[in-house]
């Protein structure tokens, strides 16, 4: 759970970023020369505020991690190779193994498992009368 509600946290962050800081991302995104790099600051910020919210709130675990994954491949090879940039050749890689971790059938379920216990238990005890 640790790993799932801080990575949520961190791609939450780096979500927002995407988006109070736009001029800047923008410019990186024109940089590693992505086509349409408007389309793909917007799109990667919106990407990583949603998977963020639904890693750490526990909900659609295996495919928020799924998404989160293929970003992370994404600022791997984009701006870490192909541009040296430290944080995608460190934070990244350390992301893209927590998302291949909750991407994996048990994880999710575990998950899953916690959100229904929490449920059940927070329901009244309709047997008393």
């Amino acid at each position: 759970m640790a790993i799932r509600w801080t990575a949520g946290v961190i791609f939450v962050a780096f979500g927002i970023g995407k988006f109070v800081n736009h001029a800047s991302e923008l410019a990186s995104f024109r940089l590693y020369g992505l086509p349409i790099p408007g389309a793909f600051t917007d799109a990667t910020g919106g990407l990583e505020i949603v998977g963020g919210l639904l890693l750490a709130g526990g909900v659609l675990v295996r495919a928020a991690a799924l998404a989160l994954a293929i970003d992370m491949l994404g600022a791997i090879a984009v701006s870490g190779v192909g541009k040296g940039q430290v944080i995608s050749l460190t934070l990244a890689p350390a992301l893209l193994a927590a998302m291949i971790l909750l991407s994996r059938p048990a994880v999710a379920y575990t998950a899953l498992r916690g959100q229904l216990t929490r449920r059940l238990r927070a329901r009244p005890n309709r047997d008393v009368i």
